[in-house]
């Protein structure tokens, strides 16, 4: 993000670049957020806090999880009271598209580090994103699940964008290459109690369960419900991308993982 500022903006302007971070500092997913901002100080440490000549300027905002309401009146606050120049950060897909639209109406360049729905681009001509989309791993994950040995599984994912994104595309490629998904269910975005989830699948016996849930709190308690309801591994096997995997998910997990 900061290197193309060296051609967004010239050496000669003097003024800061005002960069306004929307993440959920507080809350569940608050993990998340750290650990950007702190990948951000580091860079900032390492390469110095101004690119072509201009200061750097960062005004954090806190959402406190998942609030695109808050999110987008942030948004529209650092763009008329604060006057930045670029909205950055957006952990989370329902906070980035709520800002999307001031991003749109205000032409504000705009880059989102993690929110990886599929559809958050196209909503805003003045956006990039610099992370990924759930899409294009779990495509990938479903066939690779069927290759590994895998030919019943069930589907957990969280009720909202990247869940729905995740669920598609890992059902649509395990299903095409022979795999059958036994059962599916949605769950709560917002502090969701897994035994019940958790128990449902295990009743149907398969062979894998393939996990999508945000990253911060939520992985601790998918493993605690696993734990509590005796799933062994070497009979299902738990499948998820990174957010259940996560370093510091792990060690707040404990023996669960």
């Amino acid at each position: 993000m900061f290197a193309a500022l060296a051609v967004a903006f010239p050496a000669h302007a003097q003024q800061p670049v005002k960069i306004g971070l929307i993440m959920p500092y507080s809350g569940q997913f608050a993990d998340a957020a750290t650990q950007m901002d702190n990948a951000i100080k580091l860079y900032m440490k390492e390469r110095g806090d101004a690119v072509a000549g201009r200061k750097l300027e960062i005004i954090r905002r806190d959402t406190g999880g998942v609030a695109p309401d808050i999110a987008k009146r942030h948004a529209q606050e650092l763009v008329v009271r604060d006057r930045i120049d670029i909205l950055a950060g957006f952990v989370l897909t329902p906070n980035a598209l709520a800002a999307a639209d001031v991003s749109a109406e205000a032409k504000k360049f705009m880059v989102v580090m993690n929110a990886a729905t599929a559809i958050i681009t196209t909503k805003s001509p003045y956006m990039a994103r610099t992370s990924l989309t759930v899409p294009q791993l779990n495509e990938t994950f479903g066939a690779w699940a069927y290759r590994s040995g895998i030919r019943r599984l069930y589907t957990m994912v969280s009720d909202y964008g990247p869940g729905h994104d995740a669920e598609g595309a890992f059902q649509r490629a395990f299903k095409e290459a022979g795999g059958e998904v036994i059962g599916s269910v949605r769950i709560p975005v917002v502090n969701p109690d897994f035994f019940p989830f958790v128990q449902r699948a295990k009743d149907l016996n398969p062979e894998a369960m393939f996990v999508f849930i945000p990253g911060g709190a939520q992985p601790a308690a998918f493993g605690k419900a696993l734990v509590d309801l005796g799933i062994d591994s070497k009979k299902t096997r738990i499948l998820g991308q990174g957010e259940i995997t996560e370093e510091n998910a792990l060690k707040i997990m404990g023996d669960a993982a």
